[in-house]
């Protein structure tokens, strides 16, 4: 089954004989099948780029200990002694029990760092920087190192041709429910057996990838809308606050405060906001699935310990509930490293497809053509995206011309 990339080129007496779903699914797949590859590649590797950062950072990793974790405060106190006049913006749990804690600070001339810090102890282990390798797969698979504004929905609009060849494939592959166990294999024999082969992978891996090309382009349709003027309103502090640095037995004092304030809260981060809400934020999880950190919190005044504000992931309206699911469901962080891998497993998948369906028209294009001098692969996949081959090269290329601007700056 088809379902990134189109099949390929026929003879015009065959291309009479072609519906308009394999067109439709021919053109959504071949035209942008460069850009799109890129975009699944880096985001395959986003999802777990958070775990590329723990095997390139000694500083990330700890033993697993048998005692109970330091506190908030003691986390913050730590992370303030290294801060050099540099503000603390977050403190991160361990998102794994190997994992150490992190705060993100920043300098006063705007620069962000990281501070590793041992969970048990509240040792500083070391410091990173800012921008590492899940904000470099991250920021490029998002929104290609552009601003916001205009690099997303660049990169949200391959959720059309996507979900249209997925549409598509159902009627370009007929009787598809028959080919979930029929496993691709050589045939040496058989005429053209390499296009062949690539066909029948391609539509095996499109079988399986089914669910997940569907699910990547609804959330990806949705980062769409969002950037488009369909964003969903975030919760606002009921009042502004004074920007707060809390560490040691205050902030753990009013960790405590939250806590009592929302019981059922797996705390994940404390944050002192400034020039937004101000005051202490203590976001987590609780009984709202597919939600961000961000929509269960506890918002408090540490000049007096007040609660200001509380939100929780049942209250928000669908518009929000849709908006604050989007993240866990495109990246698969819902359920902890189980589903990253996962949904690292079928990126490749879909990354695959994109190459394949692409592939199939190189070779498709080789074998009509027969003669010596027949095109090479690569110069025939150029070909078979036709125009749209130059500005997606030429996206590409400004994408990684930003990223190396962005390392050479660090």
């Amino acid at each position: 089954m088809a379902t990134v990339a189109a099949t390929g080129l026929s003879a015009k007496k065959k291309k009479k004989g072609r519906s308009i779903w394999w067109k439709l699914h021919h053109w959504a797949g071949l035209q942008l099948s460069l850009f799109l590859t890129f975009i699944l590649a880096t985001g395959t590797i986003a999802t777990l780029s958070h775990e590329i950062d723990w095997l390139l950072t000694p500083a990330m990793r700890v033993s697993v200990q048998d005692s109970p974790q330091a506190s908030w405060g003691d986390w913050a106190q730590s992370a303030h002694t290294v801060s050099d006049g540099a503000r603390i913006e977050w403190l991160y749990a361990p998102t794994e029990p190997w994992f150490a804690a992190e705060a993100v600070m920043m300098r006063p001339d705007g620069h962000r760092f990281r501070a590793q810090i041992n969970p048990w102890s509240a040792q500083v282990q070391g410091l990173s920087p800012w921008f590492n390798a899940q904000r470099v797969f991250r920021e490029t698979h998002r929104n290609l190192l552009l601003p916001t504004a205009i690099g997303v929905p660049i990169v949200g609009s391959l959720a059309f041709p996507l979900l249209l060849s997925v549409i598509t494939a159902f009627w370009v592959y007929k009787k598809w429910w028959r080919g979930f166990f029929r496993i691709p294999k050589r045939k040496p024999q058989r005429r053209n057996d390499g296009r062949r082969f690539t066909g029948d992978l391609h539509r095996f891996i499109g079988l399986w990838s089914l669910w997940f090309a569907l699910l990547i382009g609804s959330t990806g349709l949705w980062y769409f809308i969002e950037k488009t003027g369909g964003a969903a309103p975030a919760p606002r502090p009921a009042e502004m606050l004074a920007p707060a640095q809390v560490t040691g037995l205050h902030l753990d004092a009013l960790v405590t405060r939250a806590q009592q304030q929302f019981p059922e809260l797996d705390i994940k981060a404390v944050g002192f906001p400034k020039g937004k809400s101000g005051g202490v934020i203590v976001v987590g999880q609780a009984t709202a699935f597919l939600v961000r950190d961000r929509v269960n919190a506890v918002m408090l005044d540490p000049s007096d310990d007040r609660v200001v504000k509380t939100v929780k992931g049942e209250t928000l309206s669908v518009h929000q509930r849709i908006a604050e699911a989007a993240d866990p469901l495109h990246f698969g962080t819902w359920g902890g490293l189980t589903t990253k891998i996962i949904w690292f497993l079928f990126g490749i998948a879909l990354t695959g497809l994109a190459v394949t369906g692409v592939l199939i028209y190189a070779l498709r294009l080789r074998q009509e053509i027969r003669s010596e001098r027949s095109p090479r692969i690569l110069w025939s996949m150029l070909r078979g995206m036709s125009v749209m081959a130059w500005p997606c090269l030429a996206l590409l290329c400004l994408a990684l011309a930003l990223l190396a601007t962005k390392l050479i700056g660090m």
